[in-house]
């Protein structure tokens, strides 16, 4: 099964170092950083052994985008999160038309996570992403009930139904290859019993691994029941389900999947040349004598469980880089909504509270500023970033292209 992660020779004769060997000094620094709290800022940089350029190359920032699954919100919270971060980056950038996607080398996404990452990074049929954010957040919206609390009566039809017919209208013939930058979207795969990842990498380098986004998304929100899909080849097939079943919160498989592919990020040697936004969904309130009567429930506990221990481990790596991972995510645990209108007032304060973040064996801290000042000071890295980028002759992303084949059909949203 695929990993998301591109297969490369053993030798790179273009940056002159062997790269299984760095891959393991990374891989090794970090788990000091995860297990030991390692400290020693000169091991970080684990390039300059290797590398005569190391000085000018760790200047660029490889910029993520992880997005939960599930949650309170079902990926509204994600998506009024991204709304703000996108009228900042118009804003700040003066181009009134950027997208989130212009801003993200590589964006991770589970469950409701996944479909708002392919509604943001797909080709559209004018080659700009599929919806903006602010559109994206109307349609998750909108299509909140059939989407999220079908159950799983009606998930038997789950490809053929209403869910299939909308997805199928939003996102027509397009597969992986038509995503506009590094997608990785988890579902489980019960043929395997292991998890499996869409990675559009995976999709553009081997046969067997291109899937169409349709079919991406049901997979990735199959809560209610397995879907069977095939690669546009046929050669692998797949039966899956729910992806937060595989992996809730997504942030860990996106930097590792930058860590571990030197062909795409060539000179991104640890965490201090990242730039993570992790996005959450709110904490549900399960309540205490009910829990037994939804296997669903067990499901959501298990997801928000690992989500938050997913956080604690990146935010011991970033210890030392606190500006450089921001994590977005409510501030106690929310009743589940039923109405849009209820669950986009509930994300509208999530944003309004004080910015919680992950402290290193002590649980969490509240500080003085608010979700929002703090999505407004990550576009602003955001930004200097990009405006980086255009001063540069080494390339921070090597994105390897497909062919273009925008066939999106998409109706108005």
């Amino acid at each position: 099964m695929s990993t998301g992660a591109p297969k490369f020779p053993l030798q790179d004769s273009t940056f002159g170092f062997d790269t299984d060997k760095l891959t393991y000094e990374i891989f090794s620094v970090l788990e000091n950083k995860f297990l030991f709290g390692y400290q020693d800022q000169n091991s970080l940089s684990v390039s300059k052994t290797h590398n005569r350029h190391s000085s000018t190359i760790t200047n660029g920032k490889v910029r993520i985008l992880s997005i939960d699954g599930g949650g309170a919100t079902d990926g509204i919270l994600a998506a009024k999160s991204l709304a703000h971060l996108e009228d900042c980056l118009r804003r700040k950038s003066g181009n009134p038309i950027a997208r989130i996607a212009d801003y993200f080398d590589v964006v991770a996404g589970s469950g409701a996570g996944g479909i708002l990452v392919a509604l943001l990074f797909t080709r559209g049929q004018d080659g700009y992403p599929l919806l903006t954010a602010e559109s994206a957040v109307r349609f998750l919206s909108r299509h909140h009930r059939r989407l999220f609390q079908s159950g799983g009566v009606i998930r038997r039809f789950f490809q053929t139904g209403k869910i299939g017919k909308l997805m199928t209208s939003t996102f027509g013939e397009c597969t992986l290859k038509d995503t506009l930058k590094s997608v990785l979207i988890p579902c489980y795969d019960l043929s395997s019993r292991a998890p499996f990842l869409f990675s559009r990498a995976d999709a553009v380098e081997m046969d067997g691994y291109d899937f169409k986004m349709r079919e991406v998304c049901l997979a990735t929100a199959a809560i209610g029941g397995p879907v069977e899909m095939y690669s546009m080849d046929r050669r692998t097939k797949i039966l899956a389900v729910d992806g937060r079943i595989a992996m809730n919160n997504p942030t860990a498989a996106a930097i590792t999947h930058v860590l571990n592919n030197k062909q795409e990020f060539p000179f991104c040697n640890g965490v201090e040349d990242l730039l993570v936004l992790s996005l959450g969904n709110g904490d549900s309130d399960f309540g205490c004598g009910n829990v037994s009567s939804s296997p669903s429930r067990f499901i959501r506990i298990a997801a928000e469980g690992a989500s938050d221990m997913v956080d604690q481990a990146v935010s011991m790596a970033f210890r030392c880089l606190a500006s450089n991972y921001v994590r977005i995510q409510a501030n106690g645990m929310v009743m589940k909504c039923d109405k849009a209108n209820d669950i986009l007032k509930v994300a509208e304060d999530m944003l309004g509270q004080k910015y919680v973040e992950s402290v290193l064996f002590k649980g969490k801290k509240m500080v003085e500023s608010t979700n929002f000042e703090r999505l407004d000071l990550f576009g602003g890295d955001l930004i200097k970033e990009q405006e980086r980028r255009k001063t540069t002759i080494l390339p921070t992303v090597v994105l390897k292209h497909a062919p273009q084949s925008p066939r999106s059909t998409l109706s108005s949203c």
